[in-house]
């Protein structure tokens, strides 16, 4: 990207950020309100990322498992995760704990586009080719989000929860990331951004629409 494709991205991010963070005020005082009622616990769950060019930040999300819950259990979660609430579940399913991250990128930590930001540990297992993907802000969404949209059920089932997102979603993760680094563009980000609400939706022929730009082989991707 341009440096100017970089202001403009930039101001994107602020803008939509803005706007769904006014948008989806009642739903985010609806799921504060569920969170407090249902345990009394903190309602945000600010997780420990690294960020672009390896800087760490609290990445924000509404809690939507018990307390202290990296105390119980590995960093991945499956939908059938026992340390889920009950209200956790239902925001997860419509995506609803991810809202918070909107103020992750109105301050500059995230952006609306980019790789999923990591726990420190898996970034210390990255090769130098894969230290690329710190290049960039981390995102609230990509290519990688939408491929495996349903990680929680691909995992669901596994014994070892976080040897089995080893084994089946991070490589694809990874590979998709650095498709974005090599390909990153404001075209790119829009059509990431409306594949994103096509997901959401439950647009059925998304997959096939994916496909068309993404430049690698998604049967391969996703085993």
């Amino acid at each position: 990207m341009t440096a100017r494709d970089e202001k403009i991205k930039r101001a994107l991010d602020i803008a939509v950020a803005a706007v769904v963070l006014v948008a989806g005020a009642p739903a985010a005082a609806a799921a504060a309100w569920a969170i407090k009622r249902e345990d009394g616990g903190p309602v945000l769950y600010r997780g420990a990322r690294v960020g672009r060019y390896g800087r760490p930040f609290a990445m924000l999300k509404f809690r939507s498992m018990v307390m202290d819950a990296s105390r119980l259990g590995g960093p991945s979660t499956a939908d059938d995760d026992p340390r889920l609430t009950r209200t956790g579940k239902l925001l997860r399913r419509f995506k609803i704990d991810e809202l918070p991250q909107m103020v992750n990128v109105l301050i500059g930590d995230m952006s609306l586009v980019g790789p999923r930001p990591q726990v420190s540990c898996d970034v210390r297992r990255y090769t130098s080719d894969e230290m690329r993907l710190l290049d960039v802000r981390p995102g609230v969404t990509d290519w990688a989000s939408i491929v495996f949209h349903d990680e929680g059920a691909i995992l669901a089932g596994h014994d070892d929860v976080d040897r089995a997102y080893d084994e089946l979603i991070r490589p694809g993760k990874i590979a998709l990331g650095l498709a974005y680094v090599e390909k990153r563009g404001l075209r790119t980000d829009l059509e990431i951004i409306g594949l994103t609400a096509l997901t959401l939706l439950g647009y059925r022929r998304t997959k096939e629409l994916l496909q068309r730009v993404v430049p690698l082989d998604l049967a391969n991707v996703r085993q």
